[in-house]
């Protein structure tokens, strides 16, 4: 299903995956925002103590990733609050999360620092994730290449 994007909307760079993706989540709080939803449905007041986040900002943050089809609301059983949740799109990018988290282990902790752990049902560590080509043989910047589009 292809998302609805919004045509007032300015991009960095029209043509640039990456810079779009980083104009709907790329600063700090909407991607720890997607983070803690990945944990489940969440008020305004749980994200807003969970993250320590400033009223203004948790309530720009969160209107910017319903209004871009990430974050969707619904009533709470009681129909007096909302929750925030993640819609297929804010799933999507699970695989995101993922690999900033696996370079933050890698490069963000000195060995002995205590950090958080990610791991599957039964409590083991992730695989790392390696971009792969359709071959299944890993992939990296030296053996890829970005085919630009002319829009001129």
């Amino acid at each position: 299903m292809a998302p609805t994007v919004r045509v007032d909307r300015e991009w960095t760079d029209a043509t640039c995956p990456v810079a779009r993706t980083v104009d709907l989540v790329g600063d700090r709080w909407s991607l720890l925002i997607v983070r803690d939803a990945m944990e489940g449905p969440a008020s305004f007041t749980e994200l807003r103590q969970r993250l320590g986040i400033a009223r203004n900002i948790l309530a720009d943050r969160l209107r910017r990733l319903v209004d871009d089809g990430i974050l969707a609301t619904s009533a709470t059983a009681s129909g007096k609050r909302y929750v925030y949740e993640l819609t297929p799109a804010g799933r999507d990018l699970f695989t995101v999360v993922v690999a900033l988290r696996q370079w933050g282990e890698s490069h963000a902790f000195a060995d002995d620092e205590p950090r958080s752990a990610l791991v599957d049902r039964d409590g083991r560590p992730l695989a790392e994730l390696r971009p792969r080509d359709r071959a299944g043989a890993v992939v990296t910047a030296a053996t890829t290449e970005v085919r630009r589009v002319d829009c001129g």
